[in-house]
């Protein structure tokens, strides 16, 4: 499955400088991750955004329209969301990241593995 390469670079651009040089992405799940210290925050699944913002979080903005609970297996994962293309067709996702951003900032870093595909995040103004 692609992912919406136009999306993938709103979202680089509405990163917020003191996070830029701590975010890599990485390609999983058919789709685009980014990561702050090795914590998943935002994704692109085709066309969606993917935002992980804690279970309080994501369980208020269930009842926004256009999102979702996140399942890729039949079973919602927790504090995560899809974002569909009818709330970003009009708001940017700037506000879907800094939350994300936000939340994931409370969680310990992840040990750094072996080589992937992550790679810097780099803001293209």
């Amino acid at each position: 499955m692609a992912f919406d390469e136009d999306l993938a670079e709103r979202v680089r651009e509405v990163l917020p400088a003191d996070a830029v040089a701590r975010v890599t992405e990485r390609k999983m799940f058919g789709g685009l991750a980014f990561m702050l210290d090795g914590n998943m925050f935002v994704g692109i699944v085709g066309a969606e955004l993917m935002a992980r913002l804690g279970p309080d979080a994501a369980d208020a903005a269930l009842h926004r329209p256009h999102v979702r609970a996140m399942d890729f297996s039949g079973r919602p994962m927790k504090g995560m969301v899809f974002v569909g293309p009818g709330a970003l067709e009009c708001e940017e996702p700037a506000g879907w990241v800094r939350s994300a951003l936000d939340f994931v900032r409370t969680l310990p870093p992840k040990a750094k593995t072996g080589p992937g595909t992550a790679r810097r995040s780099s803001p293209s103004r």
